[in-house]
């Protein structure tokens, strides 16, 4: 991010968490005179994260192409129903799997894979989000979030269109961090929903074991995927993991998985030397980064994510 090139770009890092970060940003798009001063310069504020829609319809086609191999493969009949257990935080890709069942893929379960962040796991379980926990930094960071913002979407849906239910358990989130839905609504989740959750060191074992049994190197996010679905007995239906990343853009973690002692290595060390001891070969795009200059160095308060994004726009957009 810090050495990104593009004249049209600024980079901000925020101390904050994501939940910070993601509840800053949904703020900001609620901004009325931020939107209208910023039209005046003929901008518009758009987000490339699961906050829009725009990013869960192409991830709907995955759910799409991997059916399509089973099938061309021989693996499942046309028709037939498949499982599909995805690492999640925010509920965005996720949700696009549950979109591609409503658009008709045979699909039976879809598995939430939670990290020590489990408050999906805990919500699928019980019917009850409750935020009011301790945030816990893990080795998949891309799961670390206690408000999952897509759920919102998912609940419209399971309670048929209900949005003054919805309006009023997004209510009792904010105000109060809790709610709990109907029994008839969680009964109609349960009905497409399973999940499951793994620790860091269920992780690490998971991306050893993984990579020893099976040769297949993979990050901590679809690790945690894995081990949940590997902890939920097989019942003859077809179980699909999904894998979400390049492991190398967590070399660190998955070298210490490995069992390898990163002490004192900086992150393109790592990556230097899980190329040389598994044989694969780190992506360029991630591995070119070691010669990029640093040209952001920017951070910011929460509370300050509004006027960076008006000055930036200011200076980008003349």
């Amino acid at each position: 991010m810090v050495t990104q090139v593009g004249s049209n770009v600024a980079v901000c890092a925020i101390r904050g968490n994501f939940d910070d970060a993601q509840t800053e940003v949904k703020r900001i798009f609620a901004d009325r005179g931020l939107g209208t001063r910023l039209a005046m310069r003929n901008v518009m504020l758009s987000s490339a994260n699961s906050i829009n829609i725009g990013r869960l319809a192409p991830q709907v086609t995955y759910y799409f192409n991997s059916y399509a191999q089973l099938v061309r493969g021989g693996i499942v009949r046309s028709g037939e129903k498949v499982d599909f257990c995805v690492p999640t935080g925010n509920f965005g890709d996720v949700l696009a799997g549950y979109y591609a069942k409503r658009l008709g893929l045979p699909v039976r379960r879809l598995i939430v894979a939670s990290n020590s962040n489990d408050v999906l796991t805990d919500f699928i379980s019980t019917g009850t989000y409750d935020r009011n926990r301790a945030f816990v930094k893990t080795i998949s960071p891309s799961m670390d979030i206690l408000v999952s913002s897509n759920l919102e979407r998912m609940l419209y849906y399971a309670s048929d269109g209900d949005v003054e239910l919805v309006s009023s358990l997004m209510a009792g989130l904010r105000d109060g961090g809790i709610y709990t839905l109907p029994a008839d609504v969680h009964a109609r989740i349960r009905e497409t929903f399973n999940c499951g959750r793994a620790s860091d060191d269920e992780t690490r074992e998971t991306i050893r074991t993984t990579w020893e049994t099976d040769h297949k190197l993979i990050d901590p996010h679809t690790a945690v995927a894995k081990c949940v679905l590997d902890g939920i007995a097989a019942d003859g239906t077809t179980r699909i993991c999904l894998s979400t990343a390049s492991p190398y853009k967590f070399s660190a973690d998955v070298l210490d998985a490995l069992g390898v002692d990163t002490s004192g290595m900086n992150g393109f060390a790592c990556m230097d030397a899980l190329e040389h001891i598994t044989g694969t070969v780190a992506p360029s795009q991630l591995s070119s980064l070691r010669d990029g200059e640093v040209l952001h160095d920017d951070v910011c308060d929460q509370g300050k994510m509004s006027a960076f994004v008006e000055s930036s726009c200011a200076r980008i957009f003349l």
